[in-house]
């Protein structure tokens, strides 16, 4: 059996004065995710670094009301959520069971800024409401765009958390982007100085 990555120090670097709650998260992921379908059997030695740190280091970059859209295990909605208690997060996500621990999550970690939506992005009823809109390990862009574009309002802005392909996906989502007025697709490294494995992003606005 495997076991939990240590925790890394740039945990208490990223998360500061909630480093306790995401401890209490990722031991929560650690002991029930697998058995929940809400990770892989082989994730426990990295979920520190691959998941939890992954999500939470790009948690400067926002500002407002938040959507995740398919928010899953809570990565990154929950990971964000601890680490930027002064953002409203929705989490969107459409399958009952992850909306289940999802809601377990915000009350045993006492969470006051997040609200969860069973819906698919698609399918909210918010839509353009939202000052931005995150997603991790959910689709390739050009098929991410449509489900999280129509939720941001003009002006808004998208900050998807990508691998190591994020700029062959800009370049092959040419005309959902065009369709979806997005402008100012960019890919952008975050965590760099804290983690071995930073974060790769893409960044756009939605016009009107």
């Amino acid at each position: 059996m495997t076991s939990l990555e240590a925790e890394p120090a740039a945990a208490a670097v990223i998360f500061g004065d909630t480093i306790d709650q995401a401890r209490r998260f990722t031991n929560a992921l650690a002991e029930h995710g697998e058995e929940r379908g809400l990770i892989g059997p082989l994730e426990l030695p990295r979920l520190w670094t691959r998941h939890v740190l992954n999500s939470a280091v790009v948690a400067p970059l926002f500002t407002g009301r938040v959507g995740d859209v398919g928010s899953g295990a809570g990565l990154p909605g929950i990971a964000l959520a601890i680490a930027r208690p002064d953002v409203e997060w929705v989490l969107i996500e459409p399958m009952e069971r992850r909306t289940v621990w999802l809601a377990e999550q915000v009350d045993t970690l006492g969470l006051t800024n997040v609200e969860i939506v069973r819906s698919r992005g698609e399918e909210w009823s918010g839509a353009g409401t939202l000052d931005m809109v995150t997603a991790r390990a959910v689709s390739a862009l050009k098929t991410l765009l449509p489900w999280t574009a129509p939720l941001v309002r003009s002006g808004g802005e998208l900050v998807l958390l990508k691998g190591a392909n994020a700029q062959n996906e800009i370049s092959a989502a040419t005309k959902q982007l065009r369709a979806h007025r997005v402008t100012d697709a960019r890919v952008e490294v975050v965590g760099a100085d804290l983690l071995d494995e930073p974060t790769r992003v893409i960044r756009a606005f939605v016009r009107a």
